[in-house]
This record gives structure tokens, C-alpha cells and sequence, in this order.
């Protein structure tokens, strides 16, 4: 390559524990209830826009959907309109402190939408857990008390893989990955499988990866075809057909505390959300 000459993205999928979970099976319509974790570990890709988007177009087909935010900053918290400050408890509380989920979730504007809400003290857990027994299972057994009660559970994790994280997939039996259409995109997410793939043999079986969504795609740029072009190429069938524009609205929404498909109906980001919902379910509720 010479100096001045555009790289193309590309993934490593030289290590065989990568390349099971691309290998994986994908079922066009499982059964629910179902358990997704929305993991990416770089920040900024879009797990907190999908997993509120993605819930609220689940909802809105008549899914009864929980939204689960573990990431310190609360951000689907305040993306729904919750102030964690003002919260008796969260899922701090809960995965710290055993308290009942159905005693922290609070319903969302969207009819069919919970939250469990999250909490700046969800900082220091990672700490917390570490001397705690069964430290990688308390979520799952948090959710094991609401089984039947949700059609859909979305975790919206940490932009790390510490044990917060390890709680999530070793609750869920899904992995969906938001993958940004930029060029470091792709850094990363060979160790994030290679995780998925530890959790799935140490701790949890049925964990699989089932999704890849594209997310900031911009039609305008080579790059955001050339990402796109190498995702599906490996993952084929688990990358979904619809992708998420790049999108002010999209961005401008959470301040308002609503998701797109409340903020601005027929805008590009809602209308994409929408289709994505009727691609994880299946096909139409």
C-alpha cells in the first residue's frame, strides 16, 4: 500500500473461537420469550440509540418489551425520560443488592415498553462484584423472577467487557452488535465474539451471536459500503437488510427523553427502526 492510498476495512477471522460464532445457526423466527444483549466494547456505535429505537418499534407491534440499562451513564434511562437521580433504586439495586426487578421497572410513554433503569452507582459495581457469589449469574436471576412476564428483554451493555457485561450475556441467548459503517468499526469485535464464545462454553450455552446491525451508515461515502460490504460478507444472514442512516433526528431525539419513533414518526431513523423490528421478530407480531 502506498502513502496516501485508502485502506480497506477489513475483520480477522483467523481465530477458529471467532469464526464459531460466525458459523453459528441463525433462526429466522425463535421462540419467545427472548433474552437479547446489544454489546458492542467501543463506545459511540449505537447500542444505546438501538437498543431504545429497537424496543420501542418492538412495542409498538405489541411485543411487550424491557428495556435493561447497564451502563453507568443511564443513557437509555434518560433516553426514555427518566431522571436516575431521582430513583428510590435501579439495577444497581438489583444485581447488587437482590432487590425484585419488578420493583424498579418503570413503564415508558410507548405502550409496551418497561425500563429497568439504571444508576451512576452502577459505576463502582464492576468492583463490587468481584467478591460476590455467583458474581456472573445475578442478572439472570434477576430476569429468571419476570419470565413470561416480557416478550422481549433488551440489555443495553457497558462499552466494556468486564463483569457487568459477563451479566449480561451469561442472562441472554442473543448477542446483537451495532456496528458502525466507519473504518474502525470492525477493531474490536473479534475479541468481543472471542467473549461471546468464553460466556457461551464457561457459563451460559445457549448464548449464540443472532444480529449485526449497521448503524451512521451514510450512502454518501464509499466507506460506509465498503463496512458493509465486508460485514455481510462474513455474517451473511445474521446482518440485517435494513440499515440505520446517519440522522440528526436520530441524535436529537434522547434529549427530549423520547424514542424516534415517538420524537419524529416518519422520520428516516423511525422508519428504519421500525423495519429492523420486523426483521429481529421474524416477520410481522
Amino acid at each position: 500500500m502506498t502513502v496516501g492510498e485508502a485502506r480497506k476495512p477489513e475483520l480477522d477471522t483467523s481465530d477458529p473461537i471467532v469464526q464459531e460464532q460466525i458459523d453459528a445457526p441463525t433462526n429466522d423466527r425463535p421462540s419467545l420469550p427472548r433474552i437479547i444483549a446489544v454489546a458492542n466494547q467501543k463506545g459511540g456505535v449505537g447500542k444505546t440509540t438501538t437498543t431504545i429505537n429497537l424496543g420501542a418499534a418492538l412495542a409498538e407491534l405489541g411485543y411487550r418489551t424491557l428495556l435493561v440499562d447497564l451502563d453507568p451513564q443511564a443513557n437509555t434511562t434518560t433516553g426514555l425520560g427518566l431522571d436516575p437521580r431521582t430513583l428510590e433504586a435501579s439495577m444497581y439495586d438489583v444485581i447488587l443488592r437482590d432487590v425484585p426487578i419488578d420493583d424498579i421497572v418503570e413503564p415508558a410513554e410507548v405502550k409496551n415498553l418497561f425500563i429497568g433503569p439504571s444508576s451512576l452507582d452502577l459505576a463502582g459495581a464492576e468492583i463490587e462484584l468481584v467478591p460476590a457469589f455467583s458474581r456472573e449469574r445475578k442478572l439472570r436471576q434477576a430476569l429468571e423472577s419476570v419470565d413470561g412476564q416480557y416478550d422481549y428483554v433488551l440489555i443495553d451493555c457497558p462499552p466494556s467487557l468486564g463483569l457487568i457485561t459477563v451479566n449480561a450475556m451469561a442472562a441472554a441467548r442473543e448477542v446483537l452488535v451495532p456496528i458502525q459503517c466507519e473504518y474502525y468499526a470492525l477493531e474490536g469485535l473479534g475479541q468481543l465474539l472471542r467473549n461471546v464464545e468464553l460466556v457461551r462454553k464457561n457459563l451460559n450455552p445457549d448464548l449464540h451471536l443472532s444480529t449485526i446491525l449497521l448503524v451512521m451508515f451514510d450512502a454518501r461515502t464509499k466507506l460506509s459500503a465498503q463496512v458493509a460490504s465486508e460485514v455481510r460478507q462474513h455474517f451473511g444472514a445474521k446482518v440485517c437488510r435494513q440499515v440505520v442512516p446517519r440522522s440528526v433526528r436520530l441524535s436529537e431525539a434522547p434529549s427530549y427523553g423520547q424514542p424516534i419513533t415517538v420524537f419524529d414518526s416518519m422520520s428516516r431513523g423511525a422508519i428504519a427502526y421500525r423495519e429492523i423490528a420486523k426483521e429481529v421478530a421474524g416477520g410481522p407480531a
